[in-house]
């Protein structure tokens, strides 16, 4: 654990006994039914200090508690056209799994705009992810590999990158701040791909709003980075949103239900079930991920989508 000491956690858990009930819940619901992780997590992320990691677990249940985080997953994003106009400018999505069980998140940095909705849509929209990673993906993850899984990986990229982008700084200093208070060490790295020439003059900017220890998990890539990607997981997710377009696949916000969960992307497996016209039925979610969303949300409207016979890509949300 690094700089995490057994002696440190005892601590952490001593004060955490005595904190009152609606805290105790919230903790047990972030958690996950991996207490001791947990402390870990927020003692790394003040660097083994428990009275510096103590106050910052009980700023962020305070958080939780009056925000009501716990039912952000049932809370859509109302009206139909202002979540797809969020979801289809804000691009996110499960892309796979690493050798070693970790979601990996392909996140299209330079296609993303960022400007159909207000402030406060898109910051709705990012806690639902955290949420969904967090209450969903990771414990499926967990299941599927017989070990726990609080981490993961992302792939950022920065294809269609502009100078324009820096036009929605306020927002992700808004979204940083988020994830360094209240969702510490949920990503091992983030591998950044397609980096245009004009990413070193955003990257000055940028870099002085994320915190030293995320900073120091940011790895740059050449070019699209497949080569080192492939040697994480099965199939790379560098080229996901330039993909999409050069497929001509429809717009993808046509594809989401309007509720809360954010919608995935991630590769699949030809297909071995094939219709008379020459294309490919896929569910887009196995039946154990489908009954851990249902214990998530009774909300969620399952459907099923055809795709051209060639297509490796799937979308859902």
């Amino acid at each position: 654990m690094g700089t995490v000491t057994q002696e440190a956690i005892d601590q952490f858990k001593a004060l955490m006994d005595q904190a009152e009930e609606p805290l105790k819940r919230a903790f047990q619901h972030i958690h996950q039914g991996y207490p001791t992780e947990t402390l870990a997590r927020f003692l790394k992320a003040r660097e083994g200090n428990v009275t510096k990691a103590h106050k910052m677990l009980v700023d962020c249940l305070k958080w939780r508690v009056e925000s009501e985080i716990e039912n952000m997953l049932a809370k859509p994003i109302v009206p139909t056209d202002l979540y797809r106009a969020v979801r289809d400018s804000q691009l996110i999505g499960l892309s796979g799994y690493s050798r070693e069980g970790l979601p990996v998140f392909a996140i299209g940095v330079g296609l993303s705009t960022l400007d159909k909705a207000s402030v406060h849509y898109y910051v709705q929209s990012h806690i639902q992810i955290n949420e969904y990673r967090d209450c969903v993906i990771l414990p499926s993850a967990t299941k599927k590999s017989g070990r726990h899984i609080s981490k993961c990986l992302k792939v950022l990229d920065m294809t269609g990158l502009k100078l324009s982008a820096l036009s929605q700084i306020k927002l992700l200093s808004i979204i940083s701040t988020i994830d360094d208070l209240n969702y510490p060490e949920k990503t091992l790295t983030y591998y950044i791909v397609n980096a245009p020439y004009i990413f070193s003059a955003c990257w000055k900017v940028v870099k002085p709003l994320l915190h030293e220890r995320t900073r120091k998990k940011i790895q740059v890539l050449s070019g699209s980075g497949q080569d080192d990607l492939l040697k994480l997981m099965d199939y790379a997710p560098s080229h996901i949103f330039a993909e999409e377009r050069a497929l001509d696949l429809p717009n993808i916000h046509r594809m989401q239900p309007t509720i809360a969960i954010p919608w995935i992307i991630h590769f699949i497996k030809p297909s071995t079930t094939t219709s008379s016209n020459n294309t490919q039925s896929v569910d887009l979610v196995d039946q154990s991920s489908r009954d851990l969303l249902m214990s998530a949300t009774q909300i969620w409207p399952w459907k099923k989508w055809i795709l051209p016979k060639h297509l490796k890509l799937s979308y859902s949300i």
